[in-house]
Order: C-alpha cells, then structure tokens, then sequence
C-alpha cells in the first residue's frame, strides 16, 4: 500500500484533476469530503468523454445507451465526474482479497480506508505484484515455520521444503494424508508464492 495519496474534493475542477493525473502518474484519485472519508473514485474513463462527445451530436440510440457518459461529458467538477460509491478495500484486507475485488470490479487501484471509511492509503496493481519480489528462502522458512511444523509435527522423515523463483516444492512421508490438501492449500496462499509442486505421500511405517 502507498500511504502518500493524491486525492481531490468534491469541488476539485475538471483541469485540476487532470494535471495531477499527470504530475503524479496515476490512473485515478479518490474524492474525499469531511476529514478524509472517500465517498468516490474519478478516474481517466471518467473524464474521456468529454473528449469523445466534444465535437459530436449522439443520435438518440446513443443517448440511451449511454446516459452516464454523456452526463460525465458535460460534467466539469470532481463531484459530477467520480463514480460512486468508491471501491475500496480496508486497511486489515489481504493482498489476495484486494487483487480479487481489483479482478472483479475491473479497476487499477483502491483507495484503502480504515473503519471509520477514511483514506489511509491506495493499493495498485504494481503494489500487488511487489510480494513476488520476495526472497525465496523467506518464503520457505515460512512455511516450514507456519505449516510443515504445524501440520506434521515430528515426523518420522523430515519434510523437505524447496522454494526456487516462488514454486515451492514439498517432499516427504507422513502419517496422516488428510492434511496434505491443506498443507497445499495454505503454501499457495503464502505471499510471493507462484505455485505449489506437492509429493508428500503416505508413510507407511507411521
């Protein structure tokens, strides 16, 4: 997450919003009012109409199909630009959860709030991406540590635990097979692994 947000109110002119686009290098601003609390998101769909319609007369088909963009493009102020209500994330949501809502509700970036719906923070796609930056072996020692140990406590031949540019490979006999879909289940979900290559098997001598 980027603690140091650009945002506008609610007032912010059509101009404004662009130039700090520009300055900032950033695809959307959340529209804040009061002491923080995001009540929208305009982003750079939301000012392109007025481009797109600038110089044209929309035939009636259009101005059905189409009534929110034609109302953006007439629009000069951040209030009548955003979309609302803003998609947000809070503060304590997972990396996975917000990539899902980013997935599913087609946007670049969430501004992060607290309980109280204030901004604290926006998360993008780059900020997602960042947790594959991570270190191989601290990813092994995690799951050794918050899994493997767990999971398989003092088994009769040691689980090997690999992790090689984020795959993450498990080896070794146990006693108990019913756990290993889990153990799978809870490497995949450890931050910066890519995949997860399984070959616990039953020990028969358990």
């Amino acid at each position: 997450m980027t603690h140091a947000v650009v945002a506008v109110g609610r007032d912010a002119p059509f101009k404004d919003i662009v130039k700090l686009m520009e300055q900032w290098k950033v695809s959307a601003l959340p529209v804040l009012e009061g002491e923080g609390r995001v009540v929208g998101v305009v982003s750079e769909a939301d000012l392109l109409p007025k481009e797109e319609f600038r110089d044209s007369d929309p035939d009636p088909y259009t101005q059905v199909r189409r009534v929110s963009d034609l109302s953006k493009a007439g629009a000069v102020t951040a209030g009548e630009l955003m979309t609302a209500p803003a998609v947000t994330v809070h503060a304590d949501s997972t990396l996975a959860q917000a990539a899902r809502i980013m997935a599913l509700r087609k946007v670049k970036r969430l501004p992060v709030v607290n309980d109280e719906g204030l901004l604290e923070g926006v998360v993008s796609r780059a900020d997602l991406l960042k947790v594959f930056l991570r270190e191989d072996n601290d990813i092994a020692d995690e799951i050794r540590r918050d899994i493997v140990d767990v999971l398989f406590p003092a088994p009769v031949e040691p689980i090997h635990v690999i992790v090689a540019e984020g795959v993450v490979t498990l080896t070794g006999k146990v006693s108990d097979t019913t756990m290993i879909p889990m153990a799978v289940r809870l490497a995949r979900a450890v931050e910066g692994v890519v995949d997860v290559d399984c070959h616990l098997c039953w020990d028969e001598t358990g």
